[in-house]
């Protein structure tokens, strides 16, 4: 069973792409963008695998 790990990230309009495509190089997969605090800002949510550790029976 994949388990996961989470991170939220604000996120700037005028720079989505490259702080998107930064967190992606970094295995980081986009589940949702929602608006922040100020209309300047969204915030994302991202999830990437964790990795087994040791060998599944």
């Amino acid at each position: 069973m994949t388990k996961w790990e989470y991170v939220t990230v604000p996120v700037l309009v005028h720079a989505t792409k490259q702080i998107l495509d930064n967190w992606g190089s970094d295995g980081w997969e986009l589940v949702q963008v929602v608006p922040g605090m100020n209309p300047e800002n969204l915030v994302a949510y991202l999830k990437r695998p964790i990795p087994a550790t040791g060998t599944e029976g």
